[in-house]
């Protein structure tokens, strides 16, 4: 069967192949699939999202869907809104990808992202043309609302505003341009922190730097935090789901630190207790909350597979590498505004940041990355698995090879035609190494394929 849907919705560049009459046929095909009820529509701060928006709107009204327009809002504010009021969500976001790009995401009525079988239902739908449309008097109708101060709301009280107030903590915070301008520092500033913002402005062309939360991107907020003294920098991806941290020393933080320090927290709060981490997630996640008392659950990559794993398992806490982080007692999804407040009461209650990080196992984990056809994705990974048939191995998501002196994992993008490869050991240069060796075995049967 042909698929639409990527590992994070659909996405793609603005009108090529991510345009109007795509965004027509999809909410058509999605608002078909779900038989009338109420959608809640939201955005991040990309040029093309009224386009898009109104695009979907009308596509959910044409099936006799009712929409609520929740404006330029976080994702996760759109997925609590969708959770509490409405029967389905959607987001208009591409989250960290460039400018030119945008994308639909689903999201379920409980607030998880929609899992793949129903992605499935719904594509089903989308290359059949099988479209459900209204009568001219029972189509849709389209009212507004406002999904971010209540969400806001929600991350404070969340939190021991007491505790963090009494600090005076003074925080950085780069909002990439993205809407997590309306979220995290309004939040911080309330919770009595000192806020600085850099790119705290909304504008879909993000000229402060890409939407990605990279090392690279993040220059000026790393010399801000050394330049001010701050306690913490705090960095947003495009839909502000995912938070990078700087610490009180100006060292870009990586997420899988961010995952294991709250991982750790969790686990001793909760007296043990069920954690979900993708095959991606560094060891040293496993060996926090283990030593706690706690369960590590690997499953493949996708925040909405981790979600509904946590779901299955009542976990107390689940979440990505990459900033990602899900915490059971909020809601099910990444979040970044409930990230950045639940480090922000670590520091307030324990100390500095760089001396909780000194206490976590120390690995390095190396990314990288090189581009394959969306057509030569399963013909590679077929190949990668014959050569690599005599390691040791799991497939739960793409290939994860152990060794003696760490491992590396080897995946397709579920939202760019690209691969990545993941390479974790105890230094630098192993795990460059390690890295290294299999982009050249990659690339090489790659080119054999072509």
């Amino acid at each position: 069967m042909k698929r639409l849907f990527g590992t994070n919705g659909v996405r793609g560049e603005v009108n090529l192949d991510m345009n109007v009459e795509l965004a027509v046929r999809l909410s058509k095909s999605i608002g078909t699939w779900l038989g009338g009820g109420t959608v809640a529509i939201g955005t991040d701060t990309r040029l093309s999202n009224d386009m898009l928006k109104t695009a979907v709107s009308a596509g959910l009204m044409a099936t006799g869907c009712n929409v609520v327009d929740l404006g330029e809002a976080p994702t996760p504010a759109i997925q609590m809104y969708t959770r509490d009021h409405t029967d389905l969500g959607i987001g208009i976001t591409a989250s960290h990808n460039p400018p030119q790009f945008n994308g639909i995401k689903c999201v379920d009525s409980d607030g998880t992202e929609l899992s793949g079988t129903k992605e499935e239902e719904i594509e089903k739908i989308y290359f059949d043309e099988d479209f459900k449309l209204a009568s001219w008097k029972d189509v849709g109708t389209m009212t507004l609302d406002d999904s971010v101060a209540p969400y806001n709301l929600s991350v404070i009280n969340k939190v021991n505003r007491k505790k963090i107030a009494e600090k005076g903590l003074k925080i950085v915070v780069d909002c990439a341009n993205g809407v997590g301008s309306l979220s995290t520092p309004v939040i911080l500033r309330e919770l009595g922190c000192r806020v600085i913002t850099l790119n705290a402005q909304p504008d879909g062309t993000f000229p402060g730097h890409d939407s990605e939360p990279t090392e690279a991107n993040l220059k000026d907020l790393i010399e801000m935090v050394k330049n001010t003294g701050a306690d913490l920098g705090i960095a947003n991806d495009g839909d502000a789901d995912r938070a990078i941290f700087i610490d009180d020393k100006g060292n870009f933080m990586h997420g899988d630190k961010t995952l294991t320090l709250m991982a750790k927290n969790v686990v001793i709060k909760n007296g043990g207790g069920v954690v979900v981490t993708p095959v991606s997630s560094s060891s040293s996640v496993k060996d926090v909350v283990e030593e706690e008392g706690g369960k590590l659950v690997y499953t493949a990559v996708g925040s909405p597979i981790v979600a509904r794993e946590m779901l299955k398992l009542k976990a107390v806490f689940g979440g990505e590498e990459n900033g990602g982080l899900i915490f059971s007692d909020h809601q099910y999804c990444r979040d970044a505004a409930m990230t950045a407040a639940r480090i922000v009461e670590l520091v307030a209650l324990d100390g500095p940041i760089s001396s909780l990080l000194a206490d976590l196992p120390a690995y390095s984990l190396n990314k990288q990355g090189f581009s394959c056809p969306k057509e030569l994705k399963d013909l590679l990974m077929k190949e990668l698995k014959e050569h690599y048939s005599d390691e040791n191995y799991d497939d739960t998501d793409g290939l994860k090879i152990y060794y003696k002196d760490g491992w590396v994992l080897i995946r397709p993008s579920g939202t760019e035609p690209k691969y990545r490869i993941y390479s974790e050991a105890k230094d630098d240069m192993t795990a460059s190494r390690l890295g290294k060796e299999h982009l050249s075995v990659a690339l090489e049967l790659l080119s054999n394929l072509r």
